[in-house]
């Protein structure tokens, strides 16, 4: 299954760990990540939740084989279930995050509501590059984070940016030394238990109030021109490309 999930003084741990694969998400991991927090949202004993991945790779993002063979279609596939389940988790989230943090590896940071990042970590969006298009709220929230031109600079563009780079567009809170993110936000998420539980889940839902719709309607749009590119001659010119290990050729198309 490649997820790990353990509650330990009141914080649920859901670890991406598939370091043979860079930690690239399936279909099944994205059920047993869907499964877990919504196991954890249930669970009265937990506070928080962390999310990490393995030392020195947070997730690659999707496997490319295994989405091509099972693809997302509808609000029941796996895909759409983590995203609701995290975006709509009232529980503080909070993500650690070593070296690449890649496509959805980044998108589902946006939906944290702490994130601490090593001065090593490269976190990217290259859809476009794929033949497809932002994923997860992204063509919503990135604009709303970091403005519409550097917005158009990290989406369009897939340009990569460092953990600095995070913070100073809001992505993210802090830049750490790669061996302090883990246990840092750990404490942090641990902080959680000597809070009022009731009143943190209320002003999560507060600072979240006016975005809530917003994102699900964001989420829906994108996923339906998603469906579509991902049948697209572009993206299968992009995945031949990929899977070949060669440069794309998209000068046929118009």
């Amino acid at each position: 299954m490649s997820i790990k999930t353990a509650v330990l003084n009141g914080v649920f741990t859901l670890e991406i760990a598939r370091p043979e694969k860079k930690n690239a998400i399936t279909i099944d991991m994205y059920q047993a990540m869907a499964d877990g927090l919504k196991a954890a949202q249930a669970d009265g004993s937990v506070r928080a939740v962390l999310i990490t991945g393995q030392p020195g790779i947070f997730t690659s993002g999707n496997d490319l084989e295994d989405f091509m063979k099972r693809p997302p279609s509808g609000a029941d596939s796996p895909a759409y279930q983590f995203m609701q389940a995290l975006s709509g988790c009232d529980k503080p989230v909070v993500a650690a995050v070593t070296g690449a943090a890649i496509g959805i590896g980044t998108t589902m940071l946006l939906h944290c509501d702490l994130v601490y990042v090593a001065d090593e970590a490269r976190l990217a969006m290259p859809f476009v590059s794929l033949g497809l298009v932002p994923e997860f709220a992204s063509s919503l929230v990135v604009p709303q984070l970091m403005g519409r031109v550097k917005a158009a600079e990290k989406i369009l563009l897939g340009d990569p940016f460092t953990g600095a780079e995070a913070v100073e567009l809001g992505i993210a809170n802090a830049v750490l030394p790669t061996g302090e993110v883990a246990l840092h936000a750990r404490r942090v998420a641990e902080r959680f238990n000597a809070m009022p539980p009731g009143a943190v889940r209320d002003t999560k839902k507060l600072l979240r109030r006016a975005s809530t719709e917003a994102t699900w309607q964001a989420i829906e749009a994108e996923a339906a021109v998603f469906g579509e590119r991902l049948t697209s001659p572009e993206a299968r010119e992009a995945f031949s490309a990929f899977f070949q290990k060669r440069k794309p050729d998209f000068s046929q198309f118009s």
